[in-house]
């Protein structure tokens, strides 16, 4: 029996008929409702027909999470007075309930993005509505992207609704080509902000890491929330470990403790969307924001920290790092306290912060690894996902490192077409990585192990299982713990993916050139039979899933691995002594100089190589270190020496280039620079400054070394150390330098002379070693007597720096006649009576100029 009192009372129904009217006219449409109207349970109904006496059509509900879809199902079901699997239905990995009368079926991004690789028609589905679009999850945006290309190359009837409590409902109009924007009224109660910071500064969030003090003091708040206000409460917690945590911290509250995320059991998530009788604390991640209807609900604590995607580098995988949550988040979050009655929120930290957080999250597809939505692209036939209608394009440096993986797994061919081998991969629902680790580990282990060990890696392991990934296997198996229940569901999901795709090849659906054959080398029974030991098999499939992570021990319980990254297991690890790694996850601090490994296994030589196959590299290595050219012929696998042999006779060419390297590194100082060559350098950027055109720019290294052909060879090419540098003329070489194609060479003595005869008749050498000032003439006063005006080198004026007759600094100028005029009078009377012996004539203009004293004058 429908309840109709019940649907009667949601919100949104005021919109429906705006809806209704822009779907027939436009067949796209834009709703924007607040959460807790109804848009995720009754418009669905309405749109399909079963409420409201409109035309049956079978609608598709997108949800992000698998907690939401299953919820959403739960309650449309309900309000038609029916269980689940009758006219409502949800899919979600590893779980379908639905029939053949299913007319509206919930399922998560993920599953309709699968759909769509292998129906791109959407055969019998007439609408579909993408839920809580504002999230801008990468799965969302993909599958968006790719129902809009159905609806203009396939199905132009196909009707598209994009359904979110706040979004860019512009952008998503705009995208959507144009379609209306709905927007419904909510009912909210008003909720009272409450700040409560710490009382001491924590430590911001790092990674993963989470600063205790902050969870410590998130718990106190909980505590003091239920002191001071009736109803339940919700906290909001970036991940499963900081519930955990927190969790343990309330044991002695007078309130039931529950937890919801998305790894939580059903009946766990359906205790907490229950109404109760008793008073509850539900400590939740971000699932409860917008996808999910907490009864109850009075007072919400928010943390202030959310989890968004990275690309972990260090891993090769998309991470979740902690952050600061959005204000968008943090309204969404407050929110829930007023969907029944008058409430508050409780926020951990102060309200001087609040402006200086970022207005929304992230769209995943700025940040996060794209190795997975550049398969999809791929097998979408559209590897650039150029022709793609995405809100924001992928990054170009991002397209290219996810290229760069899918090459190496062989997901796509160098021209980034998919491969057979790429299609079989993209069915497995999993990173391009794992799957690789998946369909080559199910041939030389069997499935079911391969596929109990991605489930491993695809989720990972409790700290408490340990570092070594074959002991954390047999743990898991042995285990009864929520991990290893989730883990088991998901090895069996992964068994029949494997199957199916190896079935699929078999039947020549998937067949390409067969990558590398790998071994489970060791001990026991043959690769292939399944029956490899525990480590070997673990050590396989995590260097096949992480090739570049495959490590060898440099001594001391230090690694390198292919990567370049050195990497460490803690303290007391067994895993310190092997002499091959493979590392599955690892972390680095901001300030550490290795990672730490925190889960790996023990390998040998020959699977590294396997696994790694397309990292191996066999030459002559000509490079410059250590301070000279290092000539070796070497096989590497990454950044991994292998084996190693000196080269007696390296290509000269190398020798070269590894020389130049040197001088780069190092400085042009490895030449041999005379007191001339500096000078005659020092002349030639004085004219390339003064002068341009011909004359060449030698001030700087960079510049010298752009023209090393010009003016370094034969001596270069001869070369095959840093000695030989050294006996470089760096003099000789730079006059290849000189413009004397054009003559102007023959003139370098009259624009820049190495010396200036002064009146005395001295020849006084002239500086030019200045970078950017003038060419400095440093010459005794006596010496220029009757010198009416500044001597002058290119037109332009020397600084005279006149000295004491003890050849000391008494003043500097670069206009002689002015200083006769005044300065000179200053100086006289300070030095004369220093230096009797000296002429200091009243009117040195018209003096006679001289090296000598008075005494050898008169003679």
């Amino acid at each position: 029996m429908i309840r109709t009192a019940d649907l009667d009372a949601l919100p949104v129904r005021e919109a429906v008929p705006a809806l209704v009217s822009a779907l027939d006219a436009h067949r796209t449409a834009v709703l924007c409702a607040p959460p807790g109207t109804g848009k995720t349970t009754l418009v669905p109904l309405v749109l399909a027909g079963l409420v409201g006496g409109g035309p049956r059509r079978r609608v598709v509900v997108a949800e992000p999470r698998r907690i939401a879809a299953r919820a959403a199902a739960r309650r449309m079901a309900w309000l038609l007075g029916e269980a689940v699997g009758g006219s409502v239905g949800f899919t979600v990995r590893g779980e379908r309930v639905a029939g053949p009368g299913t007319v509206v079926e919930v399922v998560t991004t993920g599953v309709l993005l699968q759909r769509l690789q292998r129906d791109q028609e959407l055969a019998g589905v007439d609408l579909v509505i993408l839920d809580e679009c504002h999230e801008r999850h990468l799965d969302a945006d993909t599958v968006a992207a790719f129902l809009l290309d159905v609806r203009e190359t396939l199905r132009p009837e196909l009707r598209l609704v994009a359904a979110s409590a706040t979004t860019d409902a512009a952008g998503w109009a705009r995208v959507l080509g144009g379609a209306p924007v709905v927007e419904a009224a909510g009912v909210s109660y008003p909720v009272e902000t409450v700040w409560a910071p710490p009382p001491r500064p924590v430590r911001p969030p790092h990674g993963m890491r989470v600063d205790p003090a902050q969870l410590a003091h998130v718990a106190s708040v909980v505590r003091r929330a239920l002191a001071e206000r009736d109803g339940d409460v919700l906290c909001f917690l970036p991940g499963v470990g900081e519930i955990a945590r927190v969790a343990g911290q309330l044991g002695s509250v007078d309130a039931e403790v529950l937890r919801i995320h998305g790894r939580a059991p059903a009946a766990v998530q359906d205790a907490a969307l229950s109404v109760a009788q008793h008073r509850r604390v539900i400590l939740s991640t971000a699932v409860a924001e917008s996808s999910l209807t907490v009864p109850g609900v009075r007072v919400v604590v928010d943390s202030g920290l959310a989890r968004e995607p990275r690309v972990d580098h260090a891993r090769g995988l998309g991470a979740l790092a902690t952050v600061r949550a959005s204000r968008a988040a943090g309204r969404q979050r407050a929110g829930r306290a007023g969907r029944e009655a008058p409430g508050a929120v409780y926020r951990c930290w102060a309200e001087a912060e609040d402006g200086r957080l970022p207005a929304f999250p992230s769209p995943e597809i700025r940040i996060a690894d794209l190795a997975q939505f550049a398969l999809q692209a791929a097998c979408w036939g559209d590897p650039d996902a150029a022709g793609l209608a995405l809100l924001d394009p992928p990054p170009a440096g991002a397209m290219a490192a996810a290229r760069a993986v899918l090459v190496a797994v062989g997901a796509v061919s160098a021209a980034g077409q998919v491969t057979p081998r790429g299609q079989r991969m993209a069915r497995l629902g999993l990173h391009p990585r794992l799957a690789r680790a998946l369909l080559d580990g199910s041939a030389a282990l069997g499935p079911r192990r391969a596929a109990e060990l991605v489930a491993l890696l695809s989720e990972e392991p409790p700290r408490d299982y340990g570092d070594d990934l074959a002991a954390a296997w047999r743990r898991a198996r042995a285990g009864g713990d929520a991990y290893a229940a989730r883990w088991r569901a998901e090895a069996r999901r992964l068994e029949r993916a494997a199957a199916a795709a190896e079935t699929h090849a078999a039947n020549g659906g998937g067949r390409n050139p067969a990558p590398p054959a790998f071994e489970a080398r060791g001990p026991g029974p043959s690769p292939g039979s399944g029956a490899a030991p525990d480590d070997v098999a673990a050590g396989l499939i995590a260097a096949l899933a992480f090739p570049e992570r495959v490590a060898k021990a440099k001594g001391g319980g230090v690694f390198l691995m292919a990567s370049g990254t050195a990497a460490e297991p803690g303290e007391g690890s067994p895993l310190r002594s092997a002499p091959w790694l493979a590392v599955a996850v690892a972390d680095r601090g901001p300030h550490s100089a290795s990672a730490r490994v925190r889960l790996a296994a023990v390998i040998d030589e020959d699977t590294a190589r396997a696994a790694a196959a397309h990292l191996l590299v066999s030459g002559e290595e000509v490079r410059w270190e250590d301070g000279d050219v290092v000539a070796r012929s070497a096989q590497r696998l990454g950044a991994v020496e292998l084996a190693v042999r000196p080269l007696k006779n390296p290509d000269p060419d190398l020798v070269r280039a590894a020389l130049l390297d040197g001088l780069r590194s190092e400085g042009l100082g490895l030449l041999r620079w005379s007191a001339d060559a500096q000078a005659l350098r020092a002349r030639l950027a004085f004219l390339h400054r003064t002068l341009g055109g011909a004359w060449p720019d030698v001030a700087h290294d960079g510049a010298l070394l752009e023209r090393a052909d010009d003016w370094l060879e034969p001596e270069l090419s001869r070369a095959r150390r840093r000695a030989d540098l050294g006996r470089i003329d760096a003099g000789q070489a730079l006059n290849r330098l000189l413009p004397w194609a054009t003559g102007e060479a023959a003139r370098l003595d009259e624009l820049a002379p190495e010396r200036i005869e002064v009146p005395s008749g001295s020849r006084i050498r002239v500086d030019y070693s200045a970078e950017h000032g003038q060419p400095v003439l440093a010459v005794k006063l006596q010496e220029l007597f009757g010198l009416a005006e500044t001597p002058r080198v290119a037109g332009v004026p020397v600084l005279v720096h006149l000295l004491s007759p003890a050849g000391r600094p008494a003043a500097v100028t670069a206009d002689l006649a002015s200083f006769w005029q005044g300065g000179y009078r200053a100086v006289r009377a300070e030095l004369r009576g220093r230096y009797p012996k000296h002429p200091w004539p009243e009117d040195p203009a018209t003096a006679e100029p001289t090296r000598h004293t008075n005494a050898r004058l008169r003679r």
